[in-house]
Formats: C-alpha cells, structure tokens, sequence
C-alpha cells in the first residue's frame, strides 16, 4: 500500500456501481492491505477512522461510510466516516442501523424505501448494508454502516467479506 492509498484493481469514479465480481475482486485485493494498514491496532477509533478511510476508497459505489458507536444501551452515536453529514444519533428501535444494533445482524437492504422506519439521512441514498461490530469479547459496540446511490448497491458476497474484515481487524479491540 502506498502512503495515500490502496492499490486496487477496476478504477472508476466514485459513485460507479462496477459489476459485482469487479466489486468483490475490489474488495478482495484491498482486505490484506487494510489488514496491515490495522496490523496491532487495539484503539477503536482509530480502527474505525482507518477502516472507514480505506473501505471508501474501495467501495466506490457508497455515498457514506462509517460507523455508529454504541454509547449506551440502545443508542448509538456516529463515529468515524467518510460522506456528507450522517445522523448523530440512532435509537436501537429506528432504522436499518437499529435494526442491525438491535438484532445484531447484517442487514442488507436493495432498496431503501421499502424498508420500515428507514432513515433518510441522505435522500440520495436508494441501498444499505449494515453490519455490527464486535469487540474481543464479542460484544456489540457498533455497527458498519454503507449506504449507496444505486439500488442494489451492496451483495450478499460483499457482506460475508466485509463481516470477515470486521471480525479481524476488531479482534485487539477491549470494548468500554
């Protein structure tokens, strides 16, 4: 990896919605990088702001990408990201994010306006895919939040991948 940047495969403008297997070979290509970018890391902002970093310039088809932070109970907070202004706070009983927080499960959605309770952050945004975060322990502090112009935006492969990269590179990671 350089100093500024991944080294991937299918450059295109962000935005751009490549076919999924040029997605995942996108992706793919940029799990190892990332994972050295993280190699000891045990702070979790900084995981997170190097995470959210590095997956939007891999995931070109977001238009966000960060996380929420579980500050209390039910309520997360946003953390680190990249992309306009995100929502600052979100109950677990709101939205695809609460809804992620709340079950602790990916939730992938190709079109957001058919999904209840959907929070329009973004009024461009038409996909989702969220994934909790886990700490060491495996308890939920977060969740990964990608949201997309273009409607199915985000894969089921994708988010295998991506539920992966959380689990390694949050695994030096002690929860408060």
């Amino acid at each position: 990896m350089g100093e500024d940047q991944l080294v991937l495969p299918h450059s295109a403008p962000r935005g751009t919605l490549l076919s999924e297997p040029d997605r995942i070979d996108r992706l793919q290509a940029a799990i190892p990088q990332i994972l050295a970018a993280l190699h000891g890391e045990s702070d979790e902002v900084a995981v997170e702001a190097t995470l959210a970093c590095l997956l939007w310039q891999t995931l070109l088809q977001t238009n966000w990408c960060g996380f929420y932070r579980r500050v209390q109970d039910r309520l997360l907070k946003v953390g680190p990201y990249q992309g306009l202004m995100g929502c600052l706070a979100i109950s677990f009983d709101r939205g695809v994010c609460g809804t992620c927080a709340r079950t602790e499960k990916t939730v992938l959605v190709p079109n957001v306006h058919e999904f209840p309770g959907h929070i329009a952050c973004d009024s461009k945004t038409n996909s989702e895919l969220v994934i909790p975060v886990r700490d060491a322990s495996g308890k939920l502090i977060g969740v990964l939040d990608l949201d997309s112009e273009s409607l199915n935006g985000f894969s089921e492969s994708e988010a295998s991948l991506l539920e992966e990269l959380l689990a390694q590179a949050f695994r030096n990671v002690q929860g408060g």
